[in-house]
């Protein structure tokens, strides 16, 4: 461990008072940066679930590079739909052809993955300026593992906030007003952590809404550190397929 992560590792265990969002992003960047995979590709069983209780089950498959780029292609694949993230852009496609494009910061990319690759400055600012106040740091626990919960005050689950494992320093949760109905609080949750080298991978993305599952992602056929060709995040170039 170097000095620089022994000192940023001191500085968490400084009180709540003192402690940043930008001290907790400064960890999880160092404990990883050159550790993290740099690719990853996955075949992932979605289950929705309806407010009567009805599932609907769908297949996608995945490739992301990090920092910053990934790729979803809907089944059958043949159909050519699916969406593709690029550079804080969303390129959605159906029928082969494109369909729309925005802006978009992904925070489940920035949080998951691309935290470990990109400067702390610069997810720090792509993070407040999705709405989180990394001022605010409180220490809370998850299926009984101690976390950093960066955003909101201890007691809040409303603040737009997420949650940080305290020992293995990855991201565990994020909690939001509801986008449509904002009354109502969506909550994401990264599970089934498994080691992958030096790293992390969740094996399951489960989204709940007032504490109702409705949306759960179960990834197979993980594969880390494939070589992926630049074109399948070309959304000029889409359908074009990894082997």
């Amino acid at each position: 461990m170097t000095p620089h992560v022994i000192c940023t590792l001191l500085t968490l265990a400084a009180a709540d008072s003192q402690r940043t969002g930008r001290e907790v992003l400064v960890a999880m960047h160092d404990r990883y940066v050159g550790k993290w995979y740099r690719t990853v590709t996955f075949i992932q069983k979605n289950t929705a679930t309806a407010p009567d209780g009805q599932a609907r089950h769908s297949t996608w498959r995945e490739y992301a590079a990090l920092p910053g780029r990934l790729r979803i292609e809907f089944e059958p694949v043949d159909s050519g739909g699916g969406v593709l993230f690029v550079r804080d852009s969303q390129f959605a496609f159906s029928g082969g052809r494109l369909t729309s494009a925005k802006a978009f910061v992904h925070p489940l990319m920035v949080l998951g993955f691309d935290v470990y690759f990109d400067p702390p400055e610069q997810t720090a600012v792509k993070l407040e300026r999705l709405g989180y106040d990394l001022g605010t740091v409180h220490e809370d626990t998850l299926d009984g593992r101690p976390v950093f919960v960066v955003g909101a005050k201890a007691g809040d689950r409303r603040t737009r906030q997420f949650w940080v494992d305290q020992e293995r320093l990855v991201f565990v949760r994020l909690l939001e007003p509801g986008q449509r109905d904002t009354a109502s609080t969506g909550d994401i949750r990264f599970n089934q952590y498994r080691p992958v080298g030096a790293a992390w991978l969740a094996a399951e993305v489960a989204f709940l809404v007032d504490g109702r599952q409705r949306w759960l992602e179960q990834y197979t056929e993980i594969k880390t550190d494939r070589v992926l060709t630049d074109s399948l995040f070309d959304p000029r170039r889409w359908p074009a397929r990894s082997n």
